[in-house]
């Protein structure tokens, strides 16, 4: 069964259609590679599926249920949107830490804000939700342990180098346990000898078994870690397969030209 599975999504800005008809389904514990020119609707794709842009057309499913229907979409109540978000966690190129809290408050506030609110519901005691608090910081330490920066948990972002922040922000997705890990060119903002650091986090994570979307210019992290690649050019599918099959046999012209260029700017 598929953990995620995205059917006809289509995306327009004014005039311009930016996703023409997008298809495809992830398995569980896979990692899928997204690959493309600028413009090419990568991390437009990405933004839809996690919420922050509504397509005008296509369904995204979640272990065979529909969580979202275009033709819907403006019967959508926002309470609703909050939680098909849950589904996904999303890693930005820039990082976006919240520069006034701590590591661990960064990592732990999502959780303890949506923990309130469900614990306020059900009229639980401050005992209770104290307890609650405990066990999300107890998992956000496992997290910074996982992503090696629990020794900076007191440390705030700005005392972090580029790589530990977007390391942070990787611990701040898997706070929630989403189902689908996104990562939206996860080493864009990076000086090249901290790219390193941050894919590895990466690499650790599918050696887990997390399930992943990452839209990356990263070539060979894209041939050596993901499981499947999608190729995208002018807002559609150009080509996808496994990694061998893209990479080392391309039959779209346009995918030939931009492996050649990619291999041109190493």
């Amino acid at each position: 069964m598929s953990v995620l599975e995205v059917k006809n999504v289509k995306k327009r800005f004014g005039e311009s259609e930016v996703l023409k008809g997008i298809d495809f389904k992830l398995e569980k514990g896979e990692v899928l590679a997204i690959i493309g020119s600028s413009g090419s609707g990568k991390t437009t794709l990405l933004r839809c599926i996690n919420f922050l842009e509504t397509p005008n057309e296509g369904e995204f499913y979640i272990e065979s249920e529909k969580i979202f229907d275009a033709k819907d979409a403006g019967n959508l109540k926002e309470k609703t949107i909050r939680q098909n978000r849950l589904h996904f966690g999303l890693v930005f190129q820039s990082f976006n830490l919240f520069p006034q809290y701590s590591v661990l408050k960064n990592v732990t506030l999502a959780a303890e804000l949506l923990e309130k609110e469900k614990l306020k519901a059900a009229k639980v005691s401050r005992t209770e939700m104290g307890i609650a608090f405990k066990r999300i910081e107890k998992h956000a330490l496992e997290l910074l342990d996982k992503v090696g920066l629990k020794e900076k948990k007191d440390a705030y972002p700005c005392e972090l180098s580029g790589g530990q922040q977007q390391r942070v922000a990787i611990a701040r997705a898997l706070a929630l346990n989403p189902d689908v890990l996104c990562f939206d060119e996860p080493t864009s903002a990076l000086d090249p000898e901290l790219t390193g650091e941050v894919l590895r986090v990466i690499k650790s994570l599918k050696d887990s078994g997390s399930t992943m979307i990452v839209v990356t210019h990263e070539m060979e992290f894209a041939k050596n870690v993901a499981d499947h690649v999608i190729y995208m050019a002018d807002g559609v599918i150009e080509e996808e397969g496994k990694p061998e099959d893209v990479f080392n046999n391309p039959k779209s012209e346009k995918l030939q030209n931009f492996l050649a260029k990619s291999l041109e700017e190493i």
